[in-house]
């Protein structure tokens, strides 16, 4: 009876069903078709003179772009950076009030413990590994650093949760080094435009070290994460916003720009 009652419960797909279910797998069969396509096209490289154009405009439209993670001074932004790793600047922004208010230095970070880090951080993702890394790394600035936060991306990346994209965060925004720290909206822009196309972040990041200017360099890296944050977004970038849709390389760019006219 049991099996005769289940059966009478199961509903019958209708026709609409149907055909939402295949749009939607023709959707996506499309998008990864286009996927394929793109990652195969050759994007025709920018001139330098096309270069130094795209880098006026930005520092034009903002001569002194700062990063979006709250903090006081260079060892709140290393934590903060810490713990936004596959989290978003608002969400760090939110827990790190309180956690600053208790703990703006190392040593009152390792005092404070993994467990009371653990429990203020809580709303982060991974935030039990990031509470194990936070005061790990702060134990070790204090016995090795003397609760300073070094200066050299090698001492850097030798703390726990710090990589190459933290370091260089941390070397351009608390020491004012021209380095680019290559997210997900530095890799995107980078491959996507074909500003600086490589397979893998330190090759994007090599590249722009390479064709940036260098008197723009400085700031580069928070032009180019805000506009891919803001502008140049994964699913529909919004070339009609664009202020370099003219000097972009993507094959995609005109076909927005068209059906976004037309709307």
């Amino acid at each position: 009876m049991a099996k005769k009652t289940t059966r009478k419960l199961i509903k019958m797909p209708t026709k609409a069903g149907k055909a939402d279910r295949t749009a939607s797998r023709a959707r996506i069969s499309h998008t990864k078709t286009s996927h394929v396509i793109s990652s195969h096209i050759m994007t025709p490289p920018w001139s330098k003179a096309e270069i130094e154009e795209a880098f006026r405009r930005f520092q034009a439209a903002e001569a002194a772009p700062k990063g979006e993670l709250h903090h006081v001074n260079p060892y709140t932004l290393l934590v903060a950076v810490v713990l936004s790793a596959q989290a978003t600047d608002a969400d760090v922004n939110k827990a790190t009030p309180a956690l600053f208010a208790l703990a703006d230095t190392p040593a009152k970070m390792a005092a404070l413990g993994e467990d009371r880090v653990r429990e203020l951080i809580k709303t982060i993702g991974l935030f039990r590994t990031k509470a194990k890394n936070v005061v790990a790394l702060s134990e070790l600035l204090v016995n090795e650093h003397g609760g300073q936060v070094p200066r050299s991306r090698e001492a850097l990346e030798a703390l726990p949760g710090v990589g190459r994209k933290t370091a260089n965060v941390v070397l351009n925004i608390a020491f004012r080094e021209p380095t680019i720290a290559v997210d997900t909206h530095i890799f995107r822009i980078g491959n996507r435009t074909g500003l600086a196309p490589g397979k893998n972040p330190l090759e994007v990041e090599l590249k722009l070290l390479e064709v940036v200017p260098e008197k723009y360099l400085l700031h580069a890296h928070h032009w180019l994460i805000l506009h891919g944050r803001y502008i140049c977004v994964a699913r529909r970038p919004l070339c009609e916003k664009c202020i370099i849709a003219d000097l972009c390389k993507w094959p995609g760019k005109t076909t927005l720009m068209a059906a976004s006219s037309a709307s």
